[in-house]
């Protein structure tokens, strides 16, 4: 496995994106309060990582792919939650 300057940075930032879902979810969870939530947006967030899956998948399959899955997993987390309380 080769670690490039590209894959360290790409990792670096895959890391602090996902950094923030762990704490959408736990107010969510905690408040049960959805106000304020894009449905649209964390689709599309969502979207970003599937494609970087893929791209990886295709590519340059490299331990990076994990934490594409990760994140995805994350905003899936975040997306199911914000339906379950739209309505509070």
């Amino acid at each position: 496995m080769i670690f490039d300057t590209t894959t360290i940075f790409e990792a670096l930032m895959l890391i602090c994106f996902g950094a923030a879902w762990p704490f959408s979810i736990w107010r969510l969870w905690k408040t049960k309060v959805s106000r304020g939530k894009s449905m649209y947006f964390l689709g599309i967030v969502l979207l970003g990582y599937v494609a970087g899956i893929i791209h990886k998948s295709l590519n340059c399959n490299d331990y990076v792919i994990y934490l594409y899955m990760m994140n995805a997993l994350l905003v899936a987390a975040d997306m199911t939650l914000t339906m379950k309380y739209r309505n509070n």
